[in-house]
């Protein structure tokens, strides 16, 4: 795991502006640091030493060949490519994976990521060509982010490298910013900042001073034909498969760890790693909250009991007023509840290991979300006629207080009620932006400089575009494939990169293995959401090696709670954020609807937790990101607003 930035073009000052730009990343990558300066391309690495610790160090350099190379990531195949390759009487002078996936493009061009098993994100610049080649792994572990105009091109694995490189680069995207407020998330090619773009997952681009930036394809999930063997035999090969994933994903050279929450997820990885893969007991980390019903930390040391893992918790209450500045400037945009609970069990793990195990994935490729099933029970309650639904249905749900949980019934009904009015991918879209802002809420909230500029853009239309164009004909299996592409990636996985990343920290999910993606694309739906029952096969599997206690122990969304366990910090950060936000000032945000959705969140008039949230976050990032105010600044503020 590493940081990577670069230059191409002609810059006066390319050495010390990709060494600004890897100083940036440098939490990324402490254990070393390179430049490589070519006839047209200047390369930048931060190393966090996992493979190869000696022969490691990057960029990699061919001066015979011509070509040069910066990686981030694991290529968890490269034992078995640097065999072929060895086959082909290629040589290799490094034991490192880096040079694995050099030597293909020497050998196959662009044909090479079919041959990569990993998370990664790399360029190679090819002198003789004056081009750089850059790819981005398949479900998007990895990150990317780019800025370019016709003759000159830079890159970095995070954001605040090109704002080290370029400091103009600090303006608003308002199409981000409406996908946030949206979707809570920021979707490929989108960034929050207008010239900075992000390489969607499972592509790769080039660019050369006379052919330009060309983004293209490479893989995507085929969900057709289904499986038609048996469940036990489809079991059977899911298990098979995991077992695989798992064993590769421990290849290292320092020693590995796991997170260990409590859910599903990664305890059915921390299982699989003991019983099949590791030799001695492993560390496992958990983050427990002193609240009953919100605490998972009890399931998850029933699980390091059984297996024997050497298990480190830790109960605390996250404090959102002192870690959000921090959270913002890791991530470089708006904040989600799931940061911090990352961040703090990353900082825990990073005192033991450099590598953990997580369970990232899991909702996507088994079919964990309520809104799976959901979707299909809109589908026949919309067979009820449409003016009985508006006229008679409508009215009376909107007289049902909304309660002060976003999974009360009110809320579920609500939310069934106005999927009911769309079909398709509309339909899916609408399921994600109904806790956020859609509809009227949007057009009351925005402001006139944000509708100005927007026109007719529509955030929506990123996940219903990617629903209806999946390789899928179940309703089911084209959500898992627009979740796949555009929430997986820029959601939960980039959380935990940054997160993990902020501690040095490297953390891989054998669920988002590509080859374990592939063969549950094509299992049946009905072994994956059954009724209301979700992650059918899943549970299946886990019953082979999970306590029964947690089996039976529903789905609690520890970040869900965040929002409402912390209501009276979150009072506190509302009233120093939002009662005269630079939103408003910036003509982004209307003030008397900001003021609407505090008094009647704060009387408990109606649930505008998850809205506020939201609102919160891209202040301080705006404060922070656009008007340059400082962390230091921010806590002072949030200081004086607590006396």
């Amino acid at each position: 795991m590493c940081g990577i930035a670069g230059l191409v073009g002609e810059y006066s000052d390319s050495v010390a502006s990709v060494r600004r730009m890897i100083d940036a990343l440098s939490h990324r990558g402490p254990d070393d640091h390179g430049i490589y300066e070519g006839s047209g391309a200047t390369l930048g690495h931060r190393r966090l030493s996992i493979i190869d610790l000696g022969g490691g160090h990057q960029p990699i350099v061919d001066q015979s060949q011509g070509l040069s190379i910066v990686f981030n990531g694991e290529i968890y195949n490269y034992h078995a490519l640097r065999k072929e390759l060895s086959d082909e009487g290629i040589e290799l002078k490094t034991d490192s994976d880096t040079e694995v996936i050099l030597r293909l493009y020497q050998s196959r061009g662009k044909r090479l990521l079919q041959s990569l098993r990993g998370m990664f994100a790399f360029a190679i610049w090819d002198e003789k060509k004056q081009q750089l080649f850059a790819a981005r792994d398949h479900l998007g572990q990895k990150p990317f982010y780019y800025y370019a105009d016709e003759r000159k091109f830079a890159f970095s694995s995070e954001i605040k490298g090109l704002l080290a490189f370029d400091p103009s680069l600090r303006e608003l995207d308002h199409q981000a910013l409406d996908q946030y407020f949206s979707l809570r998330v920021v979707a490929p090619p989108y960034s929050m900042f207008r010239r900075v773009r992000k390489l969607p997952p499972a592509h790769f681009l080039t660019f050369s001073a006379k052919g330009g930036l060309k983004v293209e394809p490479y893989w995507s999930l085929e969900f057709e034909p289904k499986d038609d063997r048996s469940e036990d035999d489809i079991l059977d090969g899911l298990e098979e498969r995991l077992i695989e994933a798992v064993r590769l994903h421990v290849v290292s050279d320092v020693p590995v760890g796991a997170f260990l929450s409590g859910g599903l997820d990664s305890t059915l990885v921390t299982a699989i790693l003991m019983k099949h893969v590791a030799d001695s007991p492993i560390p496992t980390f958990t983050l427990g909250l002193p609240h009953q019903n919100y605490n998972e930390a009890p399931l998850a040391a029933l699980v390091a009991a059984k297996y024997g893992t050497e298990h480190h918790e830790r109960t605390e209450i996250p404090s959102l007023t002192r870690h959000l500045p921090t959270l913002i400037h890791h991530l470089d945009e708006p904040s989600d509840p799931l940061s911090i609970c990352v961040y703090m069990v990353s900082e825990m793990a990073s005192k033991h290991v450099k590598v953990v195990l997580g369970g990232d994935g899991g909702d996507e490729l088994f079919g964990g979300y309520d809104r799976y099933y959901g979707n299909h029970y809109a589908g026949y309650y919309a067979k009820v006629p449409r003016w009985f639904r508006s006229n008679v249905i409508g009215p009376v749900l909107q007289r049902i207080p909304e309660g002060t949980w976003y999974k009360s019934k009110a809320h579920q009904l609500k939310w069934l009620h106005r999927l009911s009015f769309s079909t398709g991918g509309a339909r899916y879209a609408k399921s994600l932006s109904y806790f956020y802002y859609e509809g009227q809420a949007k057009e009351f909230l925005y402001g006139p400089a944000l509708k100005q500029a927007l026109g007719q853009f529509d955030a929506e239309t990123l996940i219903a575009n990617a629903y209806d164009a999946a390789h899928a004909s179940e309703p089911v299996d084209r959500m898992l494939s627009a979740d796949s592409q555009i929430r997986l990636p820029d959601h939960p996985v980039m959380i935990t990169d940054r997160m993990t990343m902020a501690h040095g920290l490297e953390a891989r999910s054998p669920f988002m293995d590509h080859s374990v993606a592939e063969y549950m694309a094509q299992v049946p739906v009905r072994y994956k959401v059954r009724g209301r029952t979700l992650r059918y096969l899943q549970k299946r599997l886990a019953e082979r090696y999970l306590p029964e206690e947690l089996l039976r122990f529903p789905k609690q969304g520890f970040s869900s709670a965040l929002p409402y366990l912390l209501r009276d910090e979150f009072k506190q950060l509302f009233s120093v954020f939002l009662t005269q936000p630079v939103l408003v000032k910036a003509g982004l945000v209307n003030a008397e609807a900001v003021k609407m959705l505090l008094e009647e969140h704060l009387a408990q008039k109606a649930d505008h937790g998850n809205r506020l949230w939201l609102l919160l976050n891209a202040e301080v990032w705006y404060r922070m990101l656009i008007e340059g105010q400082s962390r230091d600044y921010i806590a002072d503020t949030l200081e004086k607003g607590r006396r």
